[in-house]
């Protein structure tokens, strides 16, 4: 699918640590890229409720923020788990449709709780 068509296919990296990495992907097809960013996170809220491959403690973790991590052909971060640069324009505002954030065909976007993304720039490390 392309955006001309609508819709679009999404990886979403749901990140329940910093820390630990404890990170699981959920591919999303026909993704409309017209809905909002508010839409989208209920429906990945949904998605992942309807999903039996995800272990228990992500179905009712508290994910609050969508920030795309990387695009087709794009380059990624050195950073295992989310890319910390560009917060102003990589995260995604709630009000605006997804088209609008820069959401394309095969973008990575990462959902995660804000209070423990500030907590891992201020100190990025990984516990292991």
């Amino acid at each position: 699918m392309t955006e001309a068509g609508g819709s679009v296919t999404v990886t979403v990296r749901l990140i329940r640590s910093f820390e630990h990495r404890n990170i699981r992907n959920l591919v999303l097809r026909d993704v409309d890229v017209e809905i909002s960013t508010q839409n989208f996170m209920e429906l990945i809220r949904e998605r992942i409720k309807q999903t039996s491959s995800l272990p228990p403690p992500f179905i009712n973790f508290g994910f609050d923020t969508l920030k795309i991590e990387t695009q087709a052909h794009g380059f990624k971060t050195n950073d295992p788990v989310i890319n910390r640069d560009n917060d102003e324009t990589l995260i995604l505002k709630p009000e605006q449709r997804l088209k609008d954030c820069g959401v394309k065909h095969e973008t990575e976007i990462s959902f995660f709780r804000m209070e423990d993304y500030l907590r891992y720039k201020e100190n990025p490390e990984l516990v292991w």
